[in-house]
């Protein structure tokens, strides 16, 4: 019997490289943090610059900021690249448009607790009416009222990954009882085919699964139809994983609120109705950029492209195996 490393050399995408491989990242951090990793040699690029000489021979690609179509392009005229590797969790704007030839792994658990800080924050929010808290402020007026409380609440996580993991770490020390949804059932979550029996028997749904072909758009109308009255829905994922007509129809009736760090469309243009929408709290999509984001991004990073270059598939290649 071979080893687990030994399995996953053999299966990986390349043999373990006898010479250092290059590594074109796009700023300064990421000269840094790839240089520092035995084994990786950084190339900083510029997408409206010459690319630097051994260009022609790197293996992996950082993409930086700036449209994927030009990250594409590059991609196109770099046929010795071999791994696609992002600085965020999101693949869905890569999703189908790299060449077989090509790994593509994303930076999974470097946002996880932070994101997770951030549902439990809107989530207490919601809950505990602050927003009507500040709007009182606001008019400088002294007007108590009585709020829920997250203790004891039922709470559905959909997504089991880092961010619903430490969701539920969160959660459980204020009281409240979780239970976790996956693509598929394991031991201790269920699966998403199971969602229907589900719903109707939590006060809160938090959403912090990728978006795929699949998930788009599963907080539909019949979705959130299922949700007790009252009910927060939570948006910790990607906008388009809630429908976002079915959800105003909801807001508008007064039946559920809602907390949305992302949303469809993104961004929140002015003037569309969920600004104004009662009982939704909005805010820019910074549930995983508090603190030192880049740094955690690139430490995810760095370590996939050292496994990359050991001939290991990366943890966080997609699909996952």
């Amino acid at each position: 019997m071979c080893d687990p490393e030994s399995r996953a050399r053999a299966n990986g995408p390349a043999a373990a490289a006898a010479e250092p491989v290059g590594v074109l990242v796009p700023d300064g951090r990421g000269v840094r943090a790839v240089g520092a990793a035995p084994g990786l040699v950084p190339l900083r690029y510029a997408l409206d610059g010459p690319l630097p000489p051994a260009a022609t021979a790197a293996r992996v690609l950082v993409p930086g900021r700036g449209p994927v179509e030009r990250h594409l392009d590059l991609v196109r005229a770099l046929p010795g690249l071999r791994l696609v590797q992002l600085l965020h969790s999101g693949t869905e704007q890569w999703a189908g448009r790299l060449p077989d030839s090509l790994l593509l792994s994303n930076a999974r658990g470097a946002h996880g607790p932070c994101t997770a800080e951030w549902a439990l924050a809107a989530l207490l929010a919601v809950v505990r009416e602050f927003p009507e808290a500040f709007a009182s402020q606001t008019r400088g007026t002294w007007r108590p009222f009585a709020a829920e409380t997250l203790e004891g609440k039922r709470v559905l996580i959909v997504g089991a990954g880092s961010i619903g993991a430490a969701l539920r770490v969160r959660l459980e020390a204020c009281g409240a009882g979780c239970t976790m949804v996956a693509r598929r059932a394991r031991p201790g979550v269920h699966g998403r085919d199971e969602l229907s029996g589900l719903l109707p028997h939590h006060d809160a749904v938090v959403l912090a699964a990728p978006l795929t072909a699949e998930s788009r758009g599963m907080a539909d109308a019949e979705f959130l139809a299922l949700m007790p009255d009252r009910a927060v829905l939570v948006n910790a994922g990607r906008g388009a994983l809630v429908d976002t007509g079915a959800l105003l129809a909801e807001l508008g009736r007064g039946r559920l609120r809602a907390a949305l760090d992302v949303t469809d469309p993104e961004p929140l243009p002015d003037g569309h109705p969920l600004w104004s929408a009662p009982g939704v709290l909005i805010s820019p999509h910074i549930g995983g950029g508090a603190g030192d984001s880049e740094e955690r991004a690139w430490t995810v990073a760095v370590d996939q492209i050292s496994r990359f270059a050991r001939g290991l598939r990366p943890p966080n290649a997609v699909p996952s195996l």
